[in-house]
């Protein structure tokens, strides 16, 4: 992540006083990421992926002058990629949930285009069996990386409701892992 926000920070930066090879690296390189995360966050969509890619692209490339040096990148671009996805799902339906945090903006640059997302996707379909208690508080603090206090402040529960959530949370992942573990052992007898 770290290495990614320093890579494209400096591609965009050079690209800022010039030199073309540069943005165009800066472009290309964060393609690969908007892919990786386009991909994982709507994969029932995946032939608009693309056309979603070159939007945010085309935004970012447009507000490239309001961006601030001293301002994380990746937190930026985030909020242009967030943006452009709640217009894309605002776009397809009223009805569809919008129950996918797209808040989390260290995940555009988790997962790159070429990076398998299976053991991703099969722990998004496991979180999504839990309710938001214990669902948020396992996304922040345990996949994010964010304290307990930030998680409380960002989700609005208490401390004690955010360390009750995880602990709860993962007590009900596991018992669910181990119930479809079962379940494959009987079937291959």
């Amino acid at each position: 992540m770290h290495d990614a926000e320093h890579r494209l920070k400096t591609l965009l930066s050079s690209g800022l006083e010039g030199d073309q090879n540069a943005y165009r690296g800066f472009l290309q390189t964060l393609t690969r990421h908007l892919r990786g995360y386009l991909r994982k966050r709507i994969p029932q969509h995946r032939d608009d992926v693309e056309d979603l890619v070159q939007e945010i692209l085309l935004a970012v490339h447009n507000a490239r002058h309001t961006y601030r040096m001293e301002e994380p990148l990746t937190a930026w671009i985030h909020a242009i990629a967030r943006y452009k996805l709640m217009d894309f799902f605002r776009a397809r339906s009223r009805h569809e949930s919008l129950n996918d945090p797209l808040d989390d903006h260290d995940d555009l640059f988790a997962v790159t285009d070429d990076e398998p997302a299976q053991a991703r996707h099969d722990l998004g379909k496991l979180l999504q069996q839990l309710p938001d208690k214990q669902r948020l508080p396992i996304v922040h603090v345990k996949l994010e990386g964010l304290s307990v206090a930030q998680t409380a402040q960002l989700t609005g529960l208490s401390e004690s409701a955010v360390k009750v959530g995880v602990h709860r949370g993962l007590k009900a992942l596991a018992a669910r892992i181990r119930g479809f573990r079962s379940e494959e052992s009987d079937a291959n007898r």
